[in-house]
């Protein structure tokens, strides 16, 4: 089996690599590291998230570095903060044996004094987001007359998200000499655009197929009603007691709605989305990394860099638009070799996207089943048995007291005591998941009022009402008010879409007339509530009629509590160290 030491890297950073428990590098660094030790070839290199290629340049750059040259020799770009952090890190790790090796991160979202300050000091490596190093750049703070490597980190995700001619500025003001190293999960027309315009006969690898997911990730789908999604995510939670997880959602609204519901219902979570300052990230962040958060609610962009072990779980709330988007949320679990679960919460016209991630990444989803109650309760039982089982003891601290605990248990005995603790913690999940009901929808049924087989074959129309986030709508509340007002089941009303001033909302084609002529006479505030065909609507919308889009406006959340209405009430672990996910009541 292959070693570090048989790479050819230096001592000084074998030594830091041991340091760090790395004995065998992983493929995508035992295939990069010796030809990027060369120093001069240009490089391609297409593996998933997850795979080690922080380490796949970073160890070889720094081998290659002049230290007495206090000029940048290494440029690194990423997408993210969070990503420019970890790799300016994990860099310092490296190279600690090194001696005094100057890496400076660039990222927006801070002060840029702190940073221009540093880079004056002198910088061997410069680790960069796009936006921030041009800014830089234009006020004459760097000079990149020295650099011998240009590497691009995540490729594909810098193209997502806009920043091509970014890229195209700062490579401009980088020697032609150089060589560029670009490592990417996927490769896009754009990304093989780039290696073309920047790069001369590249060596290229592919570690895995591309596109391919971990092959230790397993795929799960759950398929509800759009109401019962908040009440499944909670479901799914709670049937894994020991989760350390990533919720992915589309939007920052959306993202910060879910965490705050969360933690509303007493679960440890918190939400980390674009809107937040830099100090806030870090904060959430410097809390996941520790445990003290176990579901993190984010959206793509933020959660771009995510690096953090023992991630057990990824929900997809949403599923993203890309195949390639779907690929990276998966890849934050099952990092350096452990396994991990992509888990996916959708509606019955969504069974067709999972159909198509299936066909790219070459993998079956598994269709999973929203556990019921009982199982819930049985699990979360037995997770509390194996915590109690397993806890540390510290004798010193608990002996005075054992006499009286003694005393207090004199007349029970062992069995009286084990079904009593039991009990304690069973009943409260009991009562909390009585007469809970099934939240899963039967795809297959037929010839029913509950059959979804009208949402699989499109058979509703798109209607546009003069309500939304502005009259502090969300999702649930419009489904509510619908279905008050209309006398309709909430089966036969599909897809909610929220915007500020007005919504979209889609009804089974033969209940269109009656969801009209059942609010020609409703108000809302004081307002005559306006039904239209979304056609009708999206015209007044666009034609000068005074509609806004209040966008991230803050809006009342809604908790959801389909499962049933019951509320957890207290703990059953510590948080972050499993057997139990609830923040502690009073």
């Amino acid at each position: 089996m292959t070693t570090f030491e048989s790479l050819g890297l230096q001592e000084n950073l074998l030594k830091a690599v041991t340091d760090l428990g790395f004995v065998n590098p992983t493929p995508i660094q035992e295939k990069a590291i010796p030809v990027l030790l060369g120093g001069d070839r240009d490089f391609v290199g297409l593996a998933q998230t997850g795979t080690g290629k922080t380490a796949a340049f970073g160890l070889p750059l720094l081998h290659q570095l002049d230290l007495k040259v206090r000029q940048p020799q290494g440029l690194i770009l990423c997408p993210t903060r969070e990503l420019c952090l970890q790799i300016t890190n994990d860099l310092k790790n490296f190279s600690k044996y090194l001696g005094e090796v100057g890496i400076v991160a660039v990222y927006g979202g801070t002060a840029i004094g702190l940073q221009l300050r540093e880079l004056k000091r002198g910088a061997h490596i410069v680790v960069a987001t796009p936006g921030r190093l041009l800014d830089i750049i234009e006020r004459g703070a760097i000079n990149f007359d020295n650099v011998r490597y240009a590497i691009l980190d995540e490729a594909d995700e810098m193209l997502n998200m806009g920043f091509q001619e970014d890229i195209n500025s700062i490579l401009s003001n980088t020697p032609e000499s150089k060589t560029t190293w670009l490592f990417s999960a996927t490769m896009p027309a754009e990304v093989r655009r780039i290696a073309k315009n920047y790069m001369e006969d590249p060596f290229e690898l592919t570690v895995g197929s591309k596109n391919s997911g971990n092959v230790n990730i397993e795929h799960e789908y759950y398929v509800v009603r759009p109401r019962d999604k908040y009440a499944a995510l909670k479901r799914i939670v709670d049937f894994n007691p020991e989760i350390f997880g990533i919720i992915f959602t589309r939007t920052k609204i959306e993202s910060q709605e879910i965490a705050e519901s969360l933690i509303r219902d007493g679960y440890n979570a918190d939400a980390l989305h674009g809107d937040l300052t830099q100090q806030q990230r870090d904060k959430v962040m410097k809390r996941f990394r520790e445990k003290s958060i176990q579901v993190l609610v984010a959206t793509d962009v933020a959660a771009r860099g995510i690096d953090v072990d023992n991630v057990t779980h990824v929900i997809n709330y949403e599923l993203p638009d890309d195949v390639e988007n779907y690929t990276h949320r998966s890849g934050r679990t099952a990092r350096a070799g452990r396994s991990g679960v992509s888990i996916a919460i959708i509606g019955g016209r969504d069974i067709g996207k999972i159909r198509q991630i299936e066909r790219v990444l070459g993998k079956k989803f598994v269709k999973a089943e929203v556990p019921d109650g009982f199982a819930v309760c049985e699990k979360q039982l037995f997770a509390l048995v194996h915590k109690v089982h397993n806890v540390t003891v510290n004798e010193e601290q608990i002996d005075p007291y054992l006499g009286r605990i003694y005393e207090e248990f004199a007349d029970l005995s062992k069995e009286d005591l084990i079904r009593r603790f039991a009990s304690l913690e069973f009943n409260e999940f009991l009562e909390y998941y009585e007469n809970a009901p099934d939240l899963n929808v039967k795809e297959e049924r037929r010839g029913d009022e509950n059959s979804m087989s009208n949402r699989f074959s499109g058979k509703f129309t798109r209607l546009f009402i003069n309500l939304g986030s502005v009259d502090n709508f969300t999702r649930g509340d419009m489904l509510r008010f619908l279905c008050d007002n209309t006398g309709l089941r909430g089966n036969k009303i599909g897809r909610i879409d929220l915007k500020g001033v007005y919504s979209f909302f889609e009804v089974e084609n033969d209940v269109v007339e009656k969801v009209q002529q059942s609010f020609t006479k409703v108000e809302y505030n004081g307002r005559s509530v306006r039904i239209e065909t979304s056609q009708d609507g999206d015209k007044r919308k666009s034609g000068g009629s005074g509609y806004r889009s209040y966008g991230d406006k803050p809006r009342k959340t809604w908790s959801g509590s389909e499962d049933g209405g019951f509320r957890p009430r207290r703990e059953f672990s510590k948080s972050g160290s499993g057997g139990g996910f609830r923040s502690k009541r009073s």
